[in-house]
């Protein structure tokens, strides 16, 4: 059953229902008043028969406003108070000629028109049966437009977040074919064709997996694996990595590939610029009801103002900055600092989710 079937078969319920009981309390409610004057079980029947000609002329009523609500203003109102005070009038007669030929066995009035009395009284009843349906329409309209609004939100939030999810493949991949075109220039075709199968392996990984969702850092190990054995055809013995993973942290959920432009930023302005290679520490660990990960390595640096890293042209940074916010609003921490006794590390603290 597709949505908007779903969606028509409780609004038919709902009309159903509330129409149903709101014409069973009227009768509720006259029965009530009749204590005062009538409770003979003739009175009780006459009751029931006028809330049952209300439920049952009232029912046009709802496809006439259907109807009218695509009208104009000025059409529309024209359109409810003729129908209302129609209805009105068709149901006091109804109840009139109940009275008269029913409750005084054929009595009748001294004149025909005395059959249109108390159409006031039924128009006032009928209006409040009007005021309630559009008051309900108009308030599943409001919100439907709450929902809506709240999609196109939701839908531009993760639109954003994987722009700038994506914004980050195009960034790794012109370095890595840069990479894999100079082993080509200097004849390395065996390493050249091992950095392109490792290169296939992690694209697939990144572009099959939903930027929307979030991964266990586990599964974000893995993906940072395959990129450093990719960055160790480059720099071989020049590059060390370090691993300090808690066991409880890989069950941990982290935005996906939120570590890699980190690494990627400290091979490429930490470990590219060493003659000797360098370092790069990868830890992660849990405080309270907060994942703490740090990345680090000990380059030479760069300058640090108001807790943020200045360098030319960098989307990295920003980028995964942007993300944690998108995600989790206030609720993170993102830094940049100075590492002991060399190098630049990079924390970030986010909730511990499972």
């Amino acid at each position: 059953m597709s949505r908007w079937q779903q969606l028509f078969e409780s609004n038919e319920r709902l009309f159903w229902t509330l129409h149903s009981v709101g014409w069973a309390g009227f009768a509720l409610i006259y029965y009530i008043g009749s204590f005062l004057h009538d409770v003979r079980p003739i009175w009780v029947f006459i009751i029931l028969l006028n809330a049952y000609a209300g439920w049952l002329l009232t029912i046009p009523l709802r496809y006439v406003f259907r109807w009218a609500r695509k009208l104009s203003p000025l059409k529309m109102i024209t359109t409810v108070i003729l129908a209302c005070y129609v209805v009105a009038l068709v149901w006091a007669v109804v109840k009139n000629v109940n009275y008269w030929e029913i409750y005084k066995h054929g009595y009748r009035p001294d004149a025909w028109y005395l059959y249109f009395t108390n159409t006031i009284n039924s128009l006032i009843m009928v209006g409040c049966w009007t005021g309630t349906y559009f008051g309900i329409k108009n308030f599943q309209m409001l919100q439907k437009e709450k929902q809506n609004a709240l999609k196109a939100s939701t839908m531009a939030h993760q639109a954003h977040i994987k722009m700038l999810r994506y914004q980050l493949n195009p960034h790794f991949l012109f370095n890595t074919l840069n990479a894999i075109s100079t082993l080509i220039l200097l004849k390395e075709n065996d390493i050249a064709e091992a950095m392109v199968s490792r290169l296939s392996d992690f694209l697939r990984y990144s572009l099959d997996n939903d930027p929307i969702k979030r991964v266990t850092l586990g599964e974000e190990i893995k993906v940072l694996r395959l990129y450093l054995e990719i960055e160790k055809v480059r720099f071989d013995d020049r590059l060390d990595v370090v691993w300090d993973i808690e066991p409880d942290c890989e069950s941990a959920l982290v935005p996906g590939m939120i570590l890699q432009p980190l690494i990627e930023n400290a091979i490429k302005h930490a470990i590219s610029t060493m003659e000797n290679g360098g370092q790069i520490s990868i830890s992660a660990r849990t405080f309270g009801n907060d994942l703490l990960m740090d990345v680090a390595d000990n380059g030479p640096g760069a300058e640090i103002k108001d807790g943020q890293l200045h360098r030319e042209n960098g989307v990295g940074l920003v980028n995964i900055k942007e993300r944690l916010q998108s995600l989790y609003q206030r609720n993170f921490a993102f830094s940049v600092e100075h590492n002991q006794p060399s190098g630049i590390r990079v924390r970030l603290r986010i909730p511990y989710e499972v």
